[in-house]
């Protein structure tokens, strides 16, 4: 059971950690050349959440099973899984777009010559991925003080 919930607790502050730094990478008024360089950084920082918010799912659901939580309708679990659904429909909904159509702009041919500020679209994009980040962040502090201050 410890080992069950020392991997529950690792894998969630592993795979939700990029998050709270993620859009320092992604900030509004970089220059191209810093875009590109922060979406690799970001496309290898993806991994993370997508192994270490499935651990962290799956074992926080086998701890529920095996432990003695009681009812499984109280307001930090369901609060916990909602809060959980919300950050992943930020980031794959809201924020894998945007970063793909930038990832597209950045790849074609008579882009990779510029230098100086992306357009206005793609610093649109930034922005718009900038907010969704602080959000999840924010949600993301909400679901570890759910966690921690469970009953």
């Amino acid at each position: 059971m410890k080992l069950l919930l020392l991997l529950h607790v690792l894998s969630a502050i592993i795979g939700i950690g990029p998050t709270f730094f993620i859009h320092v990478l992604i900030r509004p008024n970089k220059t191209i050349e810093e875009l590109q360089v922060s979406m690799k950084l970001m496309k290898g920082l993806e991994l993370f959440p997508k192994i270490g918010g499935s651990i962290a799912v799956l074992s926080g659901f086998v701890l529920f099973w095996i432990g003695d939580y009681g009812s499984f309708i109280q307001i930090w679990l369901v609060g916990s899984l909602l809060l959980y659904i919300i950050i992943q429909f930020l980031v794959i909904g809201l924020i894998t777009p945007r970063t793909k159509r930038i990832n597209e702009w950045l790849i074609l041919p008579e882009n990779e010559i510029l230098t100086g500020a992306p357009p206005v679209e793609i610093q649109h994009h930034l922005v718009m991925i900038h907010r969704y980040f602080y959000f999840a962040s924010t949600l993301g502090i909400l679901l570890f003080i759910f966690m921690i201050l469970k009953p």
